[in-house]
């Protein structure tokens, strides 16, 4: 199964969705189209919508620790929300829930982060 990843900027925030399969084949084209919206655009945080990722490696969690180091260093955060249970244990068991905030919908996270 391919990666499908949907990407909207609410300002500030950039809102990634993503169906299907985040791994070694995968994260390369999230990360690459990613970075280049940040360079783009004035954004300070990022949500991360997971409700249709079914699968995750190792290499989804590095590119998602490198997209966290990034809106960090500008300042901002990061939140997972709609996670499934398989990749939420994954984010447990990694520890990435000690840095990233997990909220229950997008609607919920953007409102943390002041979008309506």
């Amino acid at each position: 199964m391919s990666l499908t990843i949907s990407l909207e900027v609410k300002h500030p925030v950039l809102l990634i969705r993503l169906e299907g399969e985040l791994d070694h084949h995968t994260a390369e084209e999230l990360r690459e189209r990613v970075d280049q919206l940040l360079e783009e655009r004035k954004i300070e945080h990022i949500v991360l919508s997971l409700e249709g990722l079914s699968f995750m490696d190792s290499s989804g969690l590095g590119v998602i620790l490198g997209r966290y180091n990034k809106v960090k260093s500008f300042g901002g955060e990061m939140v997972v929300c709609s996670i499934s249970p398989a990749v939420k244990r994954l984010f447990e068991m990694s520890g990435l829930f000690k840095i990233v905030r997990l909220e229950d919908d997008e609607q919920h996270a953007l409102a943390t982060l002041g979008v309506a």
